[in-house]
C-alpha cells in the first residue's frame, strides 16, 4: 500500500525469505502505487526485492503502463474473470526455489463490488480441473480479491482439497483465522495489507475521516507514510500432495504483533 508499503517489502522480505527458508512468494501488488494500481517501475522493484509473482485486482490497470508492461511479464497476473479483452493473463505455472512447479490464480468477487465481474467460481474451477493439485502443480494458491467474508469463505470451501491455499486479499485489514480446511487446503480471509496502520486502510487519517464526519471531501486520499507492517500468510505443504501441513499468519514490524513460524 503506497510508498510506505513498497519499503516494508523492499526492506524486509530478503531477511525474512531466508530466515524462514521460503521457497515461493506472492505479493498482491494493486495498491503499490499511490494507493492506486501498480507501475512498471514499481512492479519491478518488488520483484527484485524477492516476490516471484505479483497479482492484481480491480485496480490492476489504474497505471496506464501496466496495460503494456503486463504483456511482457509473465509473472504479473490479473484476475481471471477479469474482462476478456483485458491484457494478460489471471494464472500461471512458475518454478519455485526447488524446482517444483507452483500454479497461481487470482479471481475477482462480485458481492459489493463496484463492478459486476464474471463468476469467480467457473474462472477457478476451469483452471483447477486443468491443473490437479499434486499433479503438474505441486503446489496451488488462489487469490481470492473481494470485498465479502461470506464470498471469500466460499472460494475457500470450493477449492478446499484443490489447492494448496486460498487467501483473500482487498480489504487491507488482516484477519485471524488462519487455518487447514478439511480437505487439506490452507485458508486466511485476508491477509492484510503491507502499510502504515496507523491510517484508514493504508489512507492518511485526515481525508477519510473528514469524509465520515462531515460527507464532504476536501482533498485526494493520499497513502499513510508511516512505518509499514509487512502482513501476510506463510503455508507448508507437503511435497507429494500439495496439501498445507502448517499455516502462519505473518505481521512483522510496524503497529501490528509481530509473528512468524
Amino acid at each position: 500500500m503506497g510508498r510506505a508499503g513498497r519499503a516494508a517489502v523492499t526492506d524486509r522480505l530478503g531477511p525474512l525469505r531466508t530466515a524462514w527458508k521460503v521457497d515461493f512468494v506472492v505479493i498482491n501488488g494493486e495498491n503499490a502505487s499511490n494507493g492506486a494500481g501498480i507501475t512498471a517501475a514499481h512492479a519491478k522493484q518488488l520483484l527484485e526485492a524477492g516476490a516471484d509473482v505479483i497479482t492484481l485486482g480491480d485496480h490492476a490497470f489504474d497505471q496506464k503502463d501496466m496495460l503494456q508492461f503486463i504483456e511482457t511479464e509473465p509473472r504479473i497476473l490479473r484476475p481471471a474473470n477479469y474482462a476478456k479483452q483485458a491484457p494478460g493473463r489471471g494464472h500461471g505455472l512458475f518454478s519455485d526455489a526447488r524446482g517444483r512447479k507452483v500454479l497461481v490464480v487470482q479471481v475477482l468477487g462480485q458481492v459489493f463490488m463496484k463492478r459486476a465481474f464474471d463468476d469467480p467460481f467457473s474462472a477457478l474451477d476451469a483452471v483447477l480441473r486443468a491443473h490437479p493439485l499434486g499433479g503438474q502443480a505441486q503446489s496451488i494458491l488462489v487469490d481470492i480479491h473481494c470485498e465479502a467474508t461470506s464470498e471469500k469463505m466460499a472460494v475457500g470451501h470450493f477449492c478446499d482439497g484443490r489447492a494448496s491455499l486460498v487467501v483473500g486479499t482487498h480489504t487491507h485489514v488482516p484477519t485471524g483465522d488462519a487455518q487447514i480446511l478439511p480437505g487439506g487446503t490452507g485458508y486466511l480471509t485476508d491477509a492484510g495489507m503491507c502499510g502504515d496502520y496507523n491510517s484508514v486502510i493504508g489512507m492518511d487519517k485526515a481525508e477519510p475521516m473528514r469524509r465520515f464526519v462531515t460527507g464532504m471531501g476536501k482533498t485526494r486520499f493520499q497513502p499513510a507514510l508511516g512505518e509499514a507492517t509487512l502482513s501476510g500468510v506463510l503455508v507448508e505443504t507437503d511435497d507429494r500432495s500439495g496439501k498445507a501441513t502448517a499455516i502462519h499468519m505473518v505481521r512483522d514490524g510496524g503497529r501490528l504483533q509481530q509473528a512468524g513460524p
